[in-house]
């Protein structure tokens, strides 16, 4: 402890300052005097003493009302108390306001230098443990703020558009990939409603499926032709994440592809249609013999084939481009009856057993009936196509929590794990089908697309050997919710 530090006397009492000073001043410490209270405020303000002793009784004041208002001020300032008359009520108060502690007569130097020394120890104690706390939580704090500040700049150079919400769709942060896209400049609009800022139909739908728990995926278009892909998350107890990406090129070179593949099945038709049309006049100009009647039929069914490749890739084409029929209320039990009743022939023919479970009244569908219709089509032809003869199929709907969910399974080969994850793909069949079950491999492509469409969902649960399950789930129709989207 060094002996230069000083210690401040604010004592009035004459018969007992001589003595404090004697003993500090043996001591080597420097001493100052306050007599009264405006010579104490002074000195306080001009030094910083290490100590202070006041009397209990300070020009007519209470010492201990004095150090408590000290103690506001500088709550590290270490203070004994000079009591004149020891009571415990006067101790106890002294504790209570922070005095570190209290001197009463009869008094004695190595009592005064103990006192002082003791309380200047734990006022330095405290002192270096609030630096290293100090400097620990600065820090502490200067790598939050360079983290922060890393987290800031990678949010603002994220080529994607980022958007965070609060709960009540209030903007919390959006970054300069966001302003651009929706021209926003740079005015401040946190605290803003999302909708108020930015009106777009299509983002008015992603938040409305949003608080529907709906498929939170939309596609948002700009005049000059570009495109955003937007999805949106919930983060817990804070709201939503709106994410953003541009797909114009993806667009553009999805609708290259889909106009090449239109006018290419467009340029197949008339000449499949010779085709079959010469072969069917075959006949007519000579007997034909058994060997020519089956390169006949195998012409046919090749034409066949290749129509009906034609055929997948042009509705393929028309559902990914978002062509079709005016969406409508419809009912899945009637399109599912239809699509039973054309396929009896198929289910008869190859005596397969299909047992159908329809809960009571199922909700409305909105949507388009023939895409709907080819969906079924599609996945209970497969389930005729790869079930065996007298084999099993089960179709089977269920109603959960504003969903209509669609189960087709049946008792087949079943798909290989290392196939299922490509199913869906265009073109794409598993490995273990048979060489003599045709197929484009579209099919459940096309499944697919229209499941996307309608924002639903689409997977296949299968065991090699033990058949497939395809479920399907699609939102039912909700008119609150329904009637904020776009046809």
């Amino acid at each position: 402890m060094p002996k230069s530090d000083l210690v401040l006397l604010a004592l009035d009492n004459p018969d007992i300052l001589p003595l404090f000073e004697r003993a500090l001043a043996a001591a080597s410490y420097q001493v100052a005097i306050a007599r009264d209270r405006a010579a104490l405020d002074k000195i306080l303000q001009e030094t910083s003493p290490a100590l202070l002793i006041i009397s209990d009784v300070f020009k007519e004041g209470s010492g201990i009302d004095i150090s408590a208002a000290l103690l506001e001020r500088m709550p590290t300032l270490p203070i004994l108390l000079f009591v004149t008359h020891e009571l415990p009520s006067t101790t106890k108060a002294a504790l209570r306001v922070g005095i570190s502690d209290t001197l009463n007569p009869p008094l004695r130097i190595d009592d005064i230098m103990r006192s002082v020394e003791n309380s200047l120890k734990r006022a330095q104690c405290i002192g270096d443990w609030t630096r290293r706390e100090v400097k620990r939580t600065t820090a502490s704090l200067e790598k939050r703020v360079n983290e922060l500040q890393k987290l800031e700049t990678i949010f603002n150079h994220i080529e994607d558009g980022v958007i965070i919400l609060g709960k009540d769709h209030r903007i919390l942060l959006l970054n300069p990939a966001v302003r651009k896209a929706f021209a926003l400049g740079q005015s401040d609009i946190a605290g803003k409603n999302i909708l108020d800022v930015i009106e777009h139909p299509a983002l008015d739908s992603l938040l409305n499926s949003a608080s529907a728990n709906l498929h939170q995926y939309h596609e948002i278009g700009f005049e000059d032709g570009r495109v955003f892909n937007a999805q949106c998350a919930p983060i817990p107890d804070i709201g939503l994440a709106i994410t953003m990406q541009e797909i114009t090129y993806l667009k553009r070179i999805d609708q290259m592809k889909s106009d090449f593949v239109h006018a290419v099945s467009h340029d197949l038709r008339s000449p499949l249609t010779a085709i079959l049309g010469y072969v069917e006049l075959l006949d007519r100009v000579g007997p034909l013999n058994d060997q020519q009647r089956e390169f006949v039929r195998r012409v046919r069914v090749s034409v066949h084939n290749i129509t009906a490749l034609v055929n997948d890739l042009l509705d393929l084409g028309r559902i990914e481009g978002g062509f079709g029929g005016q969406k409508e209320i419809v009912r899945l039990d009637g399109i599912l009856n239809y699509t039973l009743d054309n396929l009896n022939n198929q289910i008869l023919g190859k005596k397969q057993h299909i047992h159908v479970e329809l809960p009571p009244n199922i909700p409305s569908l909105r949507g388009d009936p023939i895409h709907l219709r080819q969906m079924l089509d599609n996945l209970i032809g497969n389930s005729i196509k790869y079930t065996p003869d007298g084999g099993e199929i089960q179709v089977r709907v269920e109603v959960n929590e504003g969903q209509v969910i669609l189960r087709v399974s049946d008792s087949g080969p079943g798909i290989p794990p290392a196939d299922q994850p490509h199913i869906f793909e265009k073109f794409y069949r598993a490995s273990n089908v048979v060489d003599n079950v045709q197929g484009s491999g579209l099919g459940l492509a096309i499944v697919k697309s229209i499941v996307d469409n309608y924002e639903g969902r689409i997977w296949v649960d299968s065991v090699l050997g033990h058949g497939a399950t395809f479920t399907v789930v699609l939102p039912a129709y909700r008119p609150e919710v329904m009637e904020t989207r776009p046809a």
